[in-house]
């Protein structure tokens, strides 16, 4: 849940002044690297537990939609095994559909394929990873068990990966799959139009090039975010660096004509 968490909400909300930064970016899916904590859960004896999940999720894995507290975006988890080598989890925020992954265990035991729907925004859109073992599955456990870290994004819809911003001087306006923002750069907290997490950002400048954003839900930061833009004004490298889940993922952003 982590993992995909962190996918389904890869959404630099960063700009600068009116210049390199303007536009409309799209986020080049093989530039994805991933580094930190791994993501660790297992279905044992018909119960499924997150240990990464913060907080800890632990429900039946029966594919009836149970609930679950502490969580940002979800109020309600459904586990349910759909092969000896794969498993699907779904999680729903009042009665409404936030994600749905497939978990399917391959190579032997020592790779995951993972595709998940987000449809926090706007418009659901898919994307699909691989996820490499860092950490063997408990005795009994099903095969897709286990501690395991993001490897390689295969595939993500334009939906998600297309964001736009729109600046002046004093303040950063972004849009993207139904979520949006006004925010100068004061350092005050702005809230995240459409968000179901209810986050809020601020942002102020690093250098003449660089923009850190700082997330935060419930007065509690959950990303710090730094832009910075290259000399030619044609790729856009963000670092997100999440303190809840002590991960961190960085990628590239090319700017569209």
């Amino acid at each position: 849940m982590k993992i995909v968490a962190g996918l389904l909400l890869l959404v630099p909300a960063i700009s600068f002044a009116q210049g390199p930064f303007d536009g409309t970016w799209k986020t080049r899916v093989e530039s994805f690297q991933a580094s930190g904590k791994p993501e660790v859960f297992d279905i044992t004896q018909g119960m499924y537990r997150c240990s990464s999940c913060v907080p800890e999720i632990k429900v039946k894995a029966d594919g009836s939609d149970q609930g679950v507290s502490g969580h940002d975006y979800y109020d309600a988890v459904a586990v349910r095994v759909l092969s000896p080598t794969s498993f699907e989890v779904a999680s729903k925020r009042a009665g409404k559909p936030i994600t749905s992954a497939s978990y399917s265990v391959s190579d032997g035991g020592a790779s995951l394929v993972v595709r998940f729907t987000n449809s926090s925004g706007g418009q659901p859109y898919t994307a699909s990873y691989t996820e490499k073992r860092v950490g063997a599955a408990p005795a009994g456990a099903h095969p897709a068990s286990g501690s395991w870290q993001i490897d390689k994004v295969a595939d993500m819809g334009d939906i998600g990966r297309t964001i736009s911003y729109a600046m002046s001087a004093e303040s950063l306006k972004m849009s993207w799959n139904g979520q949006s923002y006004d925010a100068k750069f004061d350092g005050n907290e702005y809230p995240l139009a459409g968000d179901p997490g209810h986050t809020v950002v601020s942002l102020k400048h690093i250098g003449s090039d660089t923009i850190e954003e700082i997330d935060k839900r419930d007065g509690k930061v959950t990303g710090i975010i730094r832009s910075t833009v290259s000399g030619d004004g044609k790729t856009m490298h963000v670092v997100d660096t999440d303190p809840v889940h002590e991960t961190r993922l960085s990628y590239i952003l090319d700017k569209q004509p």
